[in-house]
């Protein structure tokens, strides 16, 4: 396992794969989240949101392709979910170039379904099912 590798072992793990992502990520706002459904993004989100002090519960913004939180110190987290995009282009029509380019940090669960449109300084994280209870997490660095 390398240095930018994690194993989660159930959802007890979860709290310590948030804080080692968010030791990973730091100095990058825009963090893309690879994984298949059921995989566990959102819970992953969920949690990076706690731990970034956000109050209320994240949840999935399925329907509406975007959700805002604020933390207790006012910083602005947003968290896209593009798993129902017909059309990549529709991105635009919620103002995606806006919220990239905001630097508040952009959680994206689904970005294969938008790849043509990340930024070369995306983040990507990939959560691959080991078992029922394990996955294994790999951060990929822009070039």
């Amino acid at each position: 396992m390398s240095a930018n590798e994690y194993i989660v072992n159930g959802l007890a793990d979860i709290e310590r794969a948030a804080s080692w992502i968010l030791k990973k990520s730091a100095g990058y706002s825009l963090i893309a989240f690879y994984g298949e459904l059921g995989a566990g993004k959102t819970t992953l989100i969920q949690e990076i949101c706690r731990q970034e002090g956000v109050e209320k519960q994240a949840t999935s913004p399925t329907f509406a392709l975007v959700n805002e939180y604020v933390s207790k110190d006012n910083r602005v987290i947003f968290h896209f979910d593009f798993y129902r995009l017909e059309d990549p282009e529709e991105v635009f029509d919620i103002g995606f170039e806006e919220y990239i380019s905001s630097g508040n940090r952009c959680l994206m669960e689904w970005p294969d379904k938008i790849e043509p449109f990340l930024p070369e300084e995306t983040l990507r994280l990939y959560i691959d099912v080991l078992s029922k209870i394990s996955r294994i997490i790999r951060i990929e660095y822009p070039a």
